[in-house]
């Protein structure tokens, strides 16, 4: 069983960029998909992006998030990423890794989680 830690969460203006990161331990996170997942204030828990194990690596995005954001992952350092650009307010939110052995838009069926980190985007 791995676990994860996210990362890299912060406050940026609307039109800009960041990066969060999501660091997996206990073993490699290679066979396992991985996804985000972001939850804002009064919202419930919502898809945001996912890819497959290395062998097939098939990325899977929510519409808001598509054209704007990638995911993408870091073998070599057990790490998984999503690069946000041009940031909207409406992106304000916890922002989750998750994992698993299968892959789906349904936060429920996930099994390992991250701690999360908050992403504030205002001007």
């Amino acid at each position: 069983q791995i676990h994860l830690v996210d990362s890299g969460g912060g406050w940026a203006q609307p039109g800009a960029s960041l990066k969060v990161s999501c660091e997996a331990s206990g073993g490699p996170s290679t066979r396992y998909a991985m996804g985000w997942f972001r939850q804002a204030p009064g919202k419930e828990r919502e898809f945001v992006a996912a890819i497959t194990w290395a062998t097939h690596n098939i990325s899977f995005y929510a519409d808001f998030a598509k054209g704007r954001f990638t995911m993408f992952r870091d073998h070599a350092n057990n790490r998984a990423h999503l690069q946000m650009n041009n940031l909207k307010a409406e992106d304000t939110a916890t922002y989750i890794c998750a994992a698993d052995l299968n892959l789906t838009y349904d936060w429920t069926t996930w099994h390992v989680w991250g701690q999360g980190t908050q992403v504030i985007v205002s001007s």
